[in-house]
């Protein structure tokens, strides 16, 4: 049995409209994303065969491959959920003051993430992310879907900026398809991962683990 399955999106494929348009929806999510989905279950039945065969020879090309499959069914497991035909506006609460103590101000964190979208070399996602090591929020970028950014760091919001997600309406122009991802964010879904990823800890990384020997 598959051990990754498709998510089904909370709404249908034309509700992002006219942000992101029903056609794109159902290539992304229907095709692009399945396709990672499928990748990550192919490539772990790889190297669960290589583990009985006891022929690790491919194993730094498997892992590879789990890396980008895998961070890619993750990354946009969490994108679909960011976004909301309800979406736009501003955070509140806890997430909107955090905001303001990191960035100065709103205005300030969304100017970052939009360079951080816009910049990012090849194929790629920016990130909003919570560093508890530093007890902050960051904005980082991902390369591919690879995670290049502290390991210990969480995303709570992403922006996918891979050309598949915006090429077939908006060309070659991706800074108007970042400006529109802002009415779609749900900032609720973005508070409620803020929420979670505060209770983490980095102390595990910086201290021996209990019953260590010398």
């Amino acid at each position: 049995m598959p051990v990754y399955h498709l998510p089904e999106l909370p709404y249908d494929y034309g509700d992002l409209e006219p942000a992101i348009s029903g056609e794109i929806m159902e290539l992304h999510h229907g095709a692009h994303h399945a396709a990672y989905v499928k990748g990550a279950n192919t490539t772990l039945e790889r190297i669960e065969q290589a583990r009985a065969d006891r022929d690790f020879s491919n194993l730094p090309g498997l892992e590879r491959a789990m890396a980008f499959h895998l961070a890619g069914h993750i990354l946009h497991s969490m994108f679909w959920t960011n976004l909301s035909p309800e979406g736009g506006g501003r955070p509140a609460g806890a997430l909107a003051a955090a905001i303001d103590e990191h960035f100065g101000d709103f205005d300030s964190f969304q100017a970052e993430m939009n360079a951080a979208a816009a910049s990012v070399q090849g194929a790629g996602w920016a990130a909003l992310s919570w560093d508890p090591l530093g007890v902050r929020l960051v904005v980082t970028q991902i390369h591919d879907h690879h995670i290049t950014v502290a390991p210990t760091t969480t995303p709570i919001l992403v922006f996918d900026t891979w050309e598949h997600a915006f090429y077939l309406q908006y060309r070659n122009v991706k800074t108007d398809y970042i400006d529109r991802l802002w009415s779609l964010i749900d900032w609720s879904d973005v508070a409620d991962r803020f929420e979670i990823a505060q209770r983490g800890t980095a102390t595990s990384f910086l201290t021996p683990a209990t019953g260590a020997t010398e």
